[in-house]
C-alpha cells in the first residue's frame, strides 16, 4: 500500500481534550481580572505567535520528502496537536469564566472570593493567601483556588474568628488575623 494513504507515524494520535482542572460540575469559573487577563494571553499568544511558527516549520518540513524520517515534521505535528488542544482548552475556560473584581467587593469585613488572609494556625505560623480562581492558584505565590480546603474553611469568617480547616492529618483550628481585599 502506498504511503500517501496511511498515517506518517504509527505513533501519531489525537490527543484528547485537556479536563478543566479542579472545577466540579456545576459550580462556575470564578476568575480575578487579571487571571481573566492571563487566560486571555496565553490564548493570543498560542494562536497568534506560537501556532503560526509551528505551521511554517511543518510546512517546511512536509516539503523536504520522506516525513517518515523527517523529525521537524514529525515534532511540529505533534506540538501543534499539543497547541491545538491548550487553544480548545482555553476558550472553553474563557467562555465559561465568570470575572469578580475584589475592588467591587463591598462587605470587607468578610472572607470573600480575592481576599488577601492572614491567619495563624495552631502553631502560632502565620501564613497569607489570597483566593482566587482554580486556574489561577499557585501555591508558591500564597494564591489558592477558591474551591480548596483552606478557602472553603476562611469563607464568610470575618478578623478574629476562628475556624476548622479539615485535612487529611485531621481537623485544625486556625485565626483569622487580617482580611484585605487589594487593589492590584
Amino acid at each position: 500500500m502506498s504511503k500517501a494513504f496511511t498515517k506518517e507515524t504509527d505513533t501519531e494520535t489525537e490527543l484528547p481534550d485537556e479536563e478543566p482542572q479542579g472545577l466540579p460540575a456545576g459550580l462556575k469559573n470564578y476568575v480575578t481580572p487579571q487571571g481573566f487577563e492571563m487566560l486571555r494571553d496565553e490564548l493570543n499568544t498560542l494562536a497568534r505567535v506560537e501556532r503560526p511558527k509551528v505551521v511554517e516549520v511543518v510546512s517546511w518540513a512536509a516539503g523536504n520528502g520522506d516525513r517518515s524520517e523527517n523529525g521537524d515534521y514529525i515534532y511540529g505535528k505533534k506540538r501543534l496537536r499539543e497547541i491545538d488542544r491548550r487553544i480548545r482548552y482555553l476558550t472553553k475556560r474563557i467562555e465559561s469564566a465568570v470575572v469578580v473584581d475584589p475592588k467591587q467587593q463591598k462587605n470587607r469585613e468578610q472572607v470573600f472570593f480575592g481576599a488577601i488572609v492572614t491567619y495563624a494556625d495552631s502553631k502560632d505560623d502565620e501564613r497569607t493567601v489570597k483566593i482566587v480562581g482554580v486556574d489561577e492558584a499557585d501555591i508558591e505565590q500564597g494564591k489558592v483556588s477558591w474551591i480548596s480546603p483552606i478557602a472553603k474553611a476562611l469563607l464568610k469568617a470575618g478578623e478574629g474568628d476562628t475556624v476548622t480547616l479539615r485535612t487529611p492529618g485531621g481537623d485544625e483550628t486556625i485565626e483569622i488575623i487580617e482580611i484585605k481585599y487589594s487593589d492590584t
